[in-house]
Parts: C-alpha cells; sequence; structure tokens
C-alpha cells in the first residue's frame, strides 16, 4: 500500500528547542486555561453547541453524543495545558440512520465545534459521495480522491452512503482504492482531517465488516432515530416559521393525518419529506391565491397555509394504496 499525505495538510509539528539556561520563566499562568468554563469562553464552543440544541428537533442521544467528544476535547486542552499526556484523540465518526434525521446538519455543527476548540484549522464541511471519490478508468480514482481530501483538509470530510465506495461483486471496480487513500490519510493526517461516514445502520455495519481497517479509525459511532410523529409537526411548524408562513385553521390536523398516510408509503425521508410536502402545499397556496385577480391581500391571508392546501395532496385520494 503507498503512503499517501494530502498536500496543504498542516505540517508535522517541528521539535521544540530546549530553552537557553538563562532563560526566563514561561508565560503567565493566567494565559493558560484552568477550567472548563474558561475554555468555552475563549473558544466559544458552547455557543454552537446551544445552537444545535435549539436547531434540531429531538435526537437527544445524538445531542448527548456531541456534548460528550466536546467534553473529551475540553478536557484534554486542559490536561495539554498542565503538561500532561494529550496526545490528540481519534475524531473519525460514523453516522447511521435513515435519510431526513439530521446527519449533515450535525455534521456542519461538528466541525464547527472542533475548529472553535482547536483541533481543526478551518472548520469547514466537505460532503461527498461515491461519484465525487472513485473514477471510471484506470487512474482516474486516485486523482480524484486526492483532490476531494486536499479541499477537506483543515475540516470535515462527510462522506454519504460511504458503503457504495465498497463493490465486492465487481472485480473491476475501483471504489477500493479509494478506501486505500482514505485510510492512509485517516490515519497520517488525523490531527488535521476528521472523517464521518454516513448512511443506512445495517449497510455501515456490513461494510465496516468487509473494511476491518476502516473500523479500526472510527472511534465514534452515532445512532441516530426516526422522529415520532410530534417531532415532525414541531419541524414543520418551524419550517413554515422560518419562511414566514404559518398554518391555519384546521391545517395542523391535517398535515399531521398526511403524515399518518405518508409514513405507510415508500420512501420516507423524515423531516426532508415534510420540508417537501410543506414546499408542495406553499405551491397550492400560491396557485390558489394567484386565481383571486383582483382582491387586496393582508399578510395574514399570504401567511397561511389553509387546511385545503394540505388535503389536495394525492395521498388523501381515496384510490392511493396504502402497502
Amino acid at each position: 500500500m503507498m503512503n499517501y499525505r494530502i498536500p496543504g495538510a498542516r505540517p508535522a509539528p517541528a521539535p521544540t528547542p530546549a530553552p537557553p539556561a538563562n532563560a526566563t520563566a514561561a508565560a503567565p499562568e493566567a494565559e493558560t486555561p484552568r477550567t472548563v468554563a474558561q475554555v468555552l469562553a475563549h473558544s466559544q464552543a458552547e455557543a454552537v453547541l446551544d445552537e444545535l440544541e435549539r436547531e434540531l428537533v429531538g435526537l437527544q442521544p445524538v445531542k448527548q453524543r456531541i456534548r460528550d467528544i466536546a467534553a473529551l476535547l475540553v478536557i484534554a486542552r486542559l490536561r495539554q495545558g498542565l503538561g500532561l499526556a494529550a496526545q490528540p484523540p481519534s475524531l473519525h465518526m460514523c453516522f447511521t440512520g435513515n435519510p431526513g434525521t439530521g446527519k449533515t446538519t450535525v455534521a456542519l455543527r461538528m466541525a464547527q465545534v472542533l475548529h472553535r476548540l482547536g483541533y481543526v484549522r478551518k472548520g469547514h464541511l466537505v460532503a461527498v459521495t461515491r461519484d465525487d471519490l472513485v473514477g471510471q478508468y484506470i487512474g482516474h480514482t486516485a486523482p480524484k480522491t486526492r483532490e476531494v481530501l486536499k479541499k477537506a483538509m483543515g475540516g470535515v470530510l462527510f462522506i454519504d452512503e460511504a458503503y457504495y465506495l465498497y463493490r465486492p461483486e465487481n472485480e473491476r471496480d475501483y471504489g477500493q482504492e479509494a478506501i486505500e487513500i482514505l485510510l492512509q490519510v485517516m490515519e497520517n493526517q488525523r490531527d488535521d482531517l476528521v472523517v464521518i461516514l454516513a448512511g443506512y445502520p445495517d449497510r455501515m455495519d456490513r461494510f465496516f465488516q468487509s473494511n476491518p481497517g476502516m473500523s479500526s479509525r472510527v472511534a465514534h459511532h452515532l445512532s441516530f432515530p426516526d422522529y415520532a410523529d410530534d417531532e415532525l409537526l414541531l419541524i414543520a411548524e418551524r419550517l413554515l416559521a422560518q419562511q414566514a408562513y404559518r398554518f391555519g385553521p384546521g391545517a395542523r390536523e391535517a398535515f399531521a393525518h398526511y403524515l399518518a398516510l405518508r409514513r405507510r408509503q415508500p420512501h420516507f425521508a423524515n423531516a426532508r419529506s415534510v420540508r417537501n410536502a410543506l414546499d408542495r402545499a406553499r405551491l397550492r397556496q400560491a396557485s390558489r391565491l394567484f386565481e383571486q385577480r383582483e382582491r387586496e391581500f393582508d399578510r395574514d391571508t399570504l401567511s397561511l397555509i389553509a387546511a385545503g392546501d394540505i388535503r389536495a395532496s394525492r395521498l388523501f385520494a381515496p384510490d392511493v394504496p396504502t402497502p
């Protein structure tokens, strides 16, 4: 296996020269944080954690795990300030869950936390899939993968549906080459890049079983549960409020009924399906109001999603099959 190192990454730290015999004492003690509160105040990492708490509905186990990881990094920073062994912890992660459960949003906030605590230089998120990493012919995969890694250096690389990198049924597939490059970089440059692999739980389990090297490099596994019905309704209300809309009389109940029907349909995608349904409801509202050519509208009328805008969905048609 070749030893890959991505250009532009953080250089290896140079050895610290010994101080001269007549050197003065180290920097004043006050400059080194001694409490959790001081680290959080200096980094402002807690503001990101609080924003994550407000932004995402539910997902309490995920939020708690993110706070646990932040706690690990804060304590490591305090240990380092006191001269204790403080080797950077392994931060590569795996996010498993169904579509629309907030994995990409959490990855973005995780990148911000890592940046504010000084564990990545830039704090940006680069989100990719197999097509961004794997080429179509010999010699194409390595340059594609290295280019993605170069863009991600100093931040977080989020690989969605990561199990598609490995296709053992195809002998001529080039995904294994991308995996080997990723393995090298995840090990050799883990102080300058955090990789988050994401996908369905069962498929990610098979992926790790087939790639033990990848499994050994991932320290944190976070499971994203599906949203409950009341959580989806709260997400819907928040999405509407962000665009200055709200449910009119009976519309919230109609949307709850819609969700019950939609859950029984294929390809339900949690918050993503909620957003798509609301986009269609807004489209119906606009078409309804558009026909009232001479009417003067007030803010309230333009902001209301009516129950009929929801019930016009084809899911309410009596001939729609439910599996």
